[in-house]
């Protein structure tokens, strides 16, 4: 304690002295520090003396030109320690978060849900705010009725369901013998793997492919099944 107040004295003096006897002032705790730095292989610390360097540190760009007695990642580690020691004071001298749902205001929620089972947080959220309950819409989400709904088909169990109404068409490219390229149009029904229509040109165009889907699927089936790519 006596030597954090000499220290501090010492600084206000400073004011009052020259540059040149500043410097040499300067000079002489220096060589004196480094003395007592080859003498004392361990120096004894008090609290006020680390509140001191963790202080200096946070208000001095320079702090680690003047620092002798322990190392500058020893000061950082102070300062660290330091603002873990004053967060945990304050979050125990602080209010909790947010205050609790009321019963009323959950069991409200809870009506609403259920008897409104297309309706989201948003809109319960809203329609509370219309009755002047200040809620937020993450604590009307928690307390909703989660209504178990009944699991979605596979997709395996959708084609088994489907497999009579779907078709497949493909265009793809065969090379011959003669290096030119032909491109087949071909459509199969899934149920039987029956080949519906197959059509091989070297020119395709835009009216040759309608007129094969024309052939692939007539009046009397187009509107019963469904193509996909």
């Amino acid at each position: 304690m006596l030597g954090v107040l000499i220290a501090l004295v010492a600084a206000a003096l400073s004011f009052f002295k020259t540059r040149a006897a500043l410097q040499l002032e300067n000079l002489a705790l220096r060589h004196q520090l480094g003395v007592l730095h080859r003498s004392v292989k361990k120096p004894k610390l008090t609290p006020l003396d680390r509140l001191l360097w963790a202080w200096l540190c946070g208000v001095w760009p320079n702090w680690r030109s003047a620092l002798i007695v322990v190392k500058p990642e020893t000061v950082i580690a102070w300062h660290r320690k330091g603002f873990r020691l004053f967060w945990t004071w304050k979050v125990g001298h602080c209010q909790p978060g947010r205050p609790s749902v009321p019963k009323d205001v959950r069991d409200l929620i809870r009506v609403m849900s259920r008897a409104n089972p297309t309706w989201g947080a948003p809109r319960i959220h809203g329609e509370l705010l219309k009755l002047g309950m200040n809620i937020g819409e993450t604590s009307v989400s928690k307390y909703m009725v989660r209504l178990r709904r009944p699991p979605s088909q596979t997709w395996r169990t959708f084609l088994e369901n489907h497999v009579k109404n779907l078709v497949s068409v493909d265009f793809f490219t065969v090379p011959t013998l003669r290096f030119q390229v032909l491109y087949v149009f071909l459509a199969w029904a899934h149920e039987r793997r029956r080949i519906l229509h197959c059509g091989v040109t070297a020119h395709p165009t835009a009216e040759w492919t309608v007129q094969q889907l024309r052939e692939a699927f007539p009046w009397d089936t187009a509107a019963t099944l469904s193509s996909t790519g």
